[in-house]
C-alpha cells in the first residue's frame, strides 16, 4: 500500500493555529515565527491538500470548507502525537507499560499484598499481569519470555540467562490434622513426625523447596514417607486436614486458618524457607528494574 504524502508537523501545528486565531499576526506570535514563514507554511500545505484552507481578505482570514473539513483530521494528529510522545516517555522511565509477574501461591499471604500496593503507588501507570505459578514453570517461562519477572520460593543456584535475588525469608511450621497428639505441643520437633505420613509438593513443581523440606527431615534423622502430593500449598494444608499426612509449609500459610488444620512452630534453631526474584540477565526493560527496586523496599524477613 503506497503511503500517502502527509505533511510535516511544522505545517500541521501551523494550520492548527492560524484556524484558531484567524489572524496571521495573531498566529505568527503564537508560534514564535515571523509571519512570511507562516504563509509559506500554509501555502505549502495548501499544494498538499490541492486546495485552499483559507479565504484571506482584507477583512480578515476565514476558514474554506476543505478548510473547515481538515481541521479535525489535524487536531486529532497533534493530539495524538502528543500522547504518543507522552506514553513514550513514560514507558522508557519505567512510569507506564504492563509488566508480566509470576508469583507462587503462598506469595498471595505474605510477600504479594505489600509489593501490589507499594508499587501502585509508586508508579501507577505500569499494570503488574500476575501468574500464579509454581517454581518450574516460572523458570520455564522466564527463559522463554512468557513472564518477565518471577516471585518463587527456593530458587536454584544458578541458571543460565537468569538473575536472581533474595527478598524475603520465612520460617517452616509443621502443619497437622487438628486432632493429632502433637497439636497439644506449643513446638513440634521434627523427629517426632518420622513415623508420620507426609503430603508434600511433587519434586517437579519445584525442585529447591522440596529438597529444603527433605533435607530438613533428614537433619531430623529420618525420610519423609510420602504418601500424597498436591501441587499448590491450599491442597496439601486441606488434605492433611482430612487426616491423609502431616507436611512442613511456610509459616505464612497459617493465615489460610483452614477447619482441621493445625500449624506449629519447628523449635531452634529457626528453619527458614528463600523467597527470590528472578529475571532475564540481559532484560533492559525499565519495568522490571522498577519492580526490583519496589521489592527491595517491601521485602525481608517474615515471620
Amino acid at each position: 500500500m503506497e503511503r500517502p504524502d502527509l505533511p510535516p508537523l511544522p505545517q500541521l501545528n501551523a494550520f492548527v493555529v492560524l484556524a484558531e486565531e484567524l489572524h496571521f499576526g495573531r498566529a505568527a506570535g503564537r508560534l514564535g515565527i515571523a509571519q512570511p514563514p507562516l504563509s509559506q507554511q500554509i501555502r505549502r500545505l495548501e499544494d498538499r491538500v490541492g486546495h485552499a484552507l483559507f479565504h484571506r481578505s482584507p477583512a480578515g482570514v476565514t476558514l474554506t470548507p476543505a478548510g473547515r473539513a481538515f481541521l479535525p483530521a489535524a487536531r486529532r494528529a497533534l493530539t495524538g502525537l502528543t500522547d504518543g510522545l507522552t506514553a513514550a516517555r513514560a514507558a522508557g522511565d519505567g512510569r507506564a507499560g504492563r509488566l508480566r509477574v509470576g508469583f507462587a501461591a503462598s506469595l498471595a499471604l505474605t510477600v504479594l499484598p505489600d509489593l501490589l500496593r507499594t508499587h501502585r503507588d509508586r508508579f501507577p501507570g505500569v499494570h503488574l499481569d500476575l501468574r500464579e505459578m509454581t517454581t518450574t514453570p516460572q523458570l520455564t517461562a522466564l527463559r522463554g519470555g512468557g513472564i518477565d519477572v518471577g516471585l518463587l520460593r527456593e530458587p536454584p543456584p544458578s541458571d543460565p540467562g537468569l538473575s536472581f535475588r533474595t527478598i524475603a525469608t520465612e520460617p517452616f511450621v509443621a502443619v497437622l490434622p487438628a486432632t493429632h497428639p502433637l497439636t497439644e505441643r506449643p513446638v513440634t520437633p521434627l523427629a517426632d513426625l518420622a513415623d508420620a505420613p507426609f503430603v508434600l509438593l511433587p519434586r517437579e513443581a519445584g525442585p529447591g523447596l522440596h529438597d529444603r523440606i527433605t533435607a530438613l527431615c533428614a537433619t531430623a534423622g529420618f525420610t519423609p514417607r510420602v504418601t500424597q502430593e498436591a501441587v499448590e500449598w491450599l491442597t496439601v494444608c486441606a488434605l492433611v486436614g482430612t487426616g491423609l499426612g502431616v507436611s512442613l509449609a511456610p509459616a505464612g500459610l497459617r493465615r489460610l486458618r483452614l477447619p482441621g488444620v493445625a500449624f506449629r512452630p519447628l523449635p531452634p534453631p529457626s528453619r527458614r524457607t528463600t523467597v527470590a526474584a528472578a529475571w532475564r540477565t540481559d532484560d533492559e526493560n525499565p519495568l522490571v528494574s522498577g519492580l526490583l527496586t519496589t521489592l527491595a523496599h517491601t521485602g525481608g524477613s517474615r515471620p
